[in-house]
């Protein structure tokens, strides 16, 4: 089934980008709602150009694969000798009630793979994975396999990307050990939030296992697009039950 993928726009887990390079944010997540309905992280960084900090907290919806009303909750402060730590603390005070509301801080869940931009020899278009952080691993594994496909390219992004816009289709070929070729997205356009991308990889991937609801998996995929200052990295975040 094709799900229809929030336009949540991520940095890179372990990387953070100075003022004199292009923007990858710092991705932290903060965890599941007990029942798997609700994803929330924070992406954090300093813009490229301007030198601001910034810090943005995502709620996503896991079934309807959207944002909770009234998010994200974007801070970016307007100096840039502010320290970033000042702007997550504004974002994280904003946030406060949704994280208790939801009890995000209670159930992580689980990074179950994480390929980061800077790794060497890693495989931009598949990642594999196991679903639970114990040994022995109960269950098999999973994979997820991505590619670009070519869309119309938008009006802004016509003198930077002379060769048209690029989009991905994500599927999963891999659940709990087995062989599997199922669609989770396939773009149709390229959202605007993605500025001009160049290309797309799949990174990561999370996953959770409420006690009393089927297991939820969060695919993380990372998108280039042409920055002030060089190439941005930002990412796509895919909620799905395998």
């Amino acid at each position: 089934m094709v799900r229809k993928a929030a336009a949540i726009l991520l940095g890179p887990l372990l990387t953070a980008a100075t003022a004199s390079a292009g923007d990858f944010a710092s991705f932290q997540p903060l965890g599941f709602s007990p029942d798997g309905k609700v994803f929330a992280f924070e992406e954090f960084g300093v813009q490229d150009g301007s030198g601001f900090p910034y810090s943005t907290v995502y709620f996503i919806d896991t079934e309807k694969d959207a944002y909770l009303k009234g998010t994200p909750i974007r801070v970016r402060i307007d100096d840039e000798t502010a320290g970033l730590g000042k702007a997550r603390a504004e974002s994280r005070d904003k946030a406060k009630a949704l994280i208790a509301e939801h009890k995000v801080l209670d159930t992580p869940g689980v990074l179950a793979a994480f390929n980061p931009m800077g790794e060497v020899g890693a495989d931009r278009n598949r990642i594999k994975y196991l679903p639970y952080a114990v040994e022995p691993t109960p269950g098999g594994s999973y994979a997820l396999a991505l590619e670009d496909i070519p869309l119309p390219v938008s009006e802004n992004c016509q003198d930077i990307t002379p060769d048209g816009g690029k989009g991905f289709r994500l599927k999963l070929v891999k659940r709990d050990g087995q062989a599997a070729d199922t669609v989770l997205h396939e773009d149709t356009r390229v959202p605007e939030s993605r500025a001009c991308p160049i290309s797309y990889q799949i990174s990561g991937a999370m996953t959770f296992h409420p006690l009393a609801a089927e297991p939820v998996h969060v695919a993380l995929v990372l998108v280039r697009s042409f920055g002030f200052e060089g190439a941005d990295g930002r990412w796509v975040a895919v909620p799905f039950r395998p």
